[in-house]
C-alpha cells in the first residue's frame, strides 16, 4: 500500500518509494527557486530491503509515493536451515521468511520478533 505526498512534506528518517523500492530518507536538500521556475529537492535515500542507495531529482511540488510500512511481531514457529517460519502476532497468519545471516543466532524456535512489512516485502527488524 502506498499514499502520494509533495517532495516539500517529505522529511529525513522517513520512507519514500523511488525505482518501486520502499526507501529510507537520509538527506534532503532543497534549492531556492529562481526567477524562472520553482525550487527544486535532491533526497538521497537507503532501499529499505536491498540496502542500495537511490537519489531523486525533482520540484518540490512534485508528487511521489510513500509507501504503508507496518511494524509487526510475530512468533518464529520452526527453522529450517536459513529459512524461518512466522506467525503473525495479529491475525494469526503464517509465512516463511529467510533469516539473514547477521541475525542467525538471534532467531530461535518459539520466541518473538518483529518484522517490517512494506509493497508487498517482508524484512526481520531485530534491534539489539
Amino acid at each position: 500500500m502506498k499514499q502520494q505526498v509533495e517532495v516539500k512534506e517529505l522529511k529525513e528518517g522517513k520512507y519514500v518509494i523511488i525505482d518501486d523500492e520502499a526507501c529510507v530518507i537520509k538527506s534532503i536538500t532543497k534549492s531556492k527557486p529562481g526567477k524562472h521556475g520553482a525550487a527544486k529537492a535532491r533526497i538521497e535515500a537507503i532501499g529499505l530491503f536491498d540496502g542500495q542507495k537511490r537519489s531523486f531529482i525533482g520540484s518540490v511540488a512534485t508528487k511521489v509515493y510513500v509507501p504503508i510500512v507496518e511494524r509487526k511481531t510475530a512468533q518464529v514457529i520452526s527453522i529450517t536451515g536459513d529459512i524461518a517460519q512466522l506467525m503473525d502476532m495479529g491475525d494469526f497468519s503464517t509465512f516463511e521468511i529467510v533469516i539473514p545471516d547477521e541475525y542467525k543466532d538471534k532467531v530461535k524456535e518459539g520466541e518473538e520478533i518483529s518484522y517490517i512489512t512494506a509493497l508487498n516485502k517482508v524484512k526481520l527488524d531485530i534491534r539489539t
